[in-house]
């Protein structure tokens, strides 16, 4: 598994791996260089070698196109009218209108990094040299990417099968010189004056490269790299939390011992629980109970049980990138070019794969937010708090503390669960029956990036009730790890006192943990986190 780094602002510098231009050739994309190219703008170069293989491909096309058979997505009809031979004077407008009727999204405009990242993957797949388009065509995606141009791509539109098929058919309509687009300012702009503003000839599309443009698992494939991306912080921020609200709720660490854990080797219950070790490494507060006179038994599961649920989802985020990396040096296109020079049709653009370990991130993102919640609220009740007041309020009754921060997070909770009803198995005929299952991988896709805005959200209000707990249980004092947290999340959010507007100081919090802020203050005590 590649290194994933943390997703930073997009005015900060590269800083995740891929130094400079990403290179799009023989060799697949890493989940660094995805990253780069979606949410940094790194520029992309096109690998000379492979553009020979490109050119090479496409004289195959040109020599069935000259056939007088008929070849599907080269002289015939698409999808159910494959049958329907194409005369040679109409397939520059079978290509035109393939692209402009599979631009057929609608809804919201989907997010700028994703569509860059399905953007950069399906050129990935041009350049393998075994789809068939010319290399102008290659040229011009690249130039898009470089230029900052982004296709506006909408919300609905593809059922994860036959590829993504309108969101990259916005792209395709894009290279054209046709729809709209935001230009590298953020402005919406028809496509045809962005192009000619950044000095790219929009291209007319021959034989075949219509159906390169559009059968792909590129914009479900992106959003699970940059979801990957995330949860690698995420994931290190939960056992951040976690650490803290044992601390603060006066647990113990005993249970984290590496001989317990390795009783059962799960892989990332044992990254889990180290952490929780170091964190809670030298902790006063810890080892203010830690002594026979403790009545407390064992601590309740929501802290007891932390690093067998984050570990899941360790676990579960693992197989996702490995099915991830397969993808990325997959070649997805139908028809498509052998290497041996045959055209043949397949099913690789069906988007099952990616679409089921969407949906196995759903369910862990749901539960690790589930117990993250849980510790929330033994914060806040003053029969479990052992010793806090209720709801961590300066004046009891008068004050509500935060309460109402725990409402928050159960609610986002109760949304997580919702989305962590799985896409796949939802298939849906389309295409006049012969696309009669399809993957619904966009729709996964679409639901996961939901659910790490609110699992983000959830840990940030735990570590902003957690910081509370801690500064309450003066003169005792947090670990160096755990109070080098404290530190960080003071910087953006008083501590305790009389009721205030809280919900700027959840949105404050919120993106220290997003921009891996938390997760760098714990790892610079401990010299890095699992």
């Amino acid at each position: 598994m590649s290194t994933l780094s943390t997703p930073r602002r997009p005015a900060e510098p590269l800083t995740c791996g891929a130094e400079g231009p990403v290179l799009v050739g023989i060799a697949p994309l890493t989940f660094d260089d995805v990253v780069a190219v979606a949410r940094l703008d790194a520029p992309v170069t096109l690998d000379a070698a492979a553009l020979d293989g490109v050119e090479s491909t496409r004289r195959i096309i040109d020599a069935l196109a000259s056939d007088p058979a008929g070849h599907y997505g080269i002289s015939t009809g698409f999808g159910a009218l494959a049958t329907t031979y194409i005369d040679p004077d109409r397939r520059t407008q079978l290509q035109r209108s393939l692209i402009r009727s599979h631009a057929a999204g609608s809804g919201p405009e989907v997010e700028r990094e994703v569509v860059r990242a399905l953007m950069l993957l399906r050129l990935s797949t041009l350049m393998s040299g075994r789809t068939g388009v010319r290399p102008v065509v290659v040229e011009t995606y690249a130039a898009l990417l470089n230029a900052g141009i982004t296709p506006v791509v909408s919300e609905y539109g593809s059922l994860g099968c036959s590829g993504d098929l309108a969101p990259l058919a916005a792209c395709a309509l894009a290279v054209m010189g046709e729809g709209r687009v935001r230009d590298a300012t953020g402005a919406l702009i028809d496509a045809a004056v962005a192009l000619d503003a950044a000095g790219i000839a929009p291209v007319q599309l021959a034989e075949k490269e219509g159906l390169a443009l559009i059968n792909g698992t590129d914009g479900m494939l992106g959003m699970l790299v940059l979801a990957l991306a995330d949860l690698h912080v995420l994931l290190q921020t939960a056992d951040v939390a976690a650490a803290l609200s044992v601390e603060a709720l006066l647990g113990t660490a005993a249970v984290f011992a590496a001989d317990l854990q390795q009783l059962r080797p799960q892989l990332g219950q044992g990254d889990s629980a180290a952490n929780l070790r170091a964190l809670l490494s030298d902790s006063p507060l810890v080892a203010s109970h830690a002594g026979p006179e403790c009545t407390t038994i064992q601590d309740a599961y929501s802290l007891r049980c932390s690093p067998q649920v984050h570990g899941a989802a360790r676990d579960t985020a693992a197989h996702a990138a490995l099915v991830a990396s397969r993808e990325l040096a997959s070649t997805i296109d139908n028809p498509v070019v052998t290497l041996d020079g045959r055209v043949e049709s397949n099913g690789n653009f069906h988007g099952a794969p990616i679409a089921y370990v969407l949906d196995f991130l759903a369910i862990a993102v749901a539960d690790v937010a589930s117990i993250s919640e849980r510790r929330i609220d033994r914060h806040l009740d003053v029969s479990r708090s052992k010793g806090l007041p209720p709801f961590l309020a300066a004046e009891v009754g008068v004050d509500s503390g935060l309460m109402i921060a725990q409402y928050t997070a159960a609610g986002i909770v109760s949304e997580l669960k919702r989305l962590a009803a799985p896409a796949s198995v939802d298939s849906i005929p389309s295409s006049a029956m012969q696309e009669d299952h399809v993957s619904m991988g966009w729709a996964a896709a679409r639901k996961l990036r939901r659910s790490i805005d609110g699992l983000t959200r959830v840990l940030a209000i735990e570590v902003m009730t957690a910081t509370r707990s801690l500064d309450l249980r003066a003169p005792l004092q947090p670990g160096p790890a755990t109070a080098a947290v404290l530190g960080v999340v003071r910087t953006v959010v008083d501590g305790p006192g009389p009721d205030r507007h809280l919900s700027p100081e959840i949105e404050a919090v919120y993106d220290l943990v997003r921009y891996g802020s938390i997760t760098d203050a714990a790892a610079s005590v401990t010299k890095g986190l699992k």
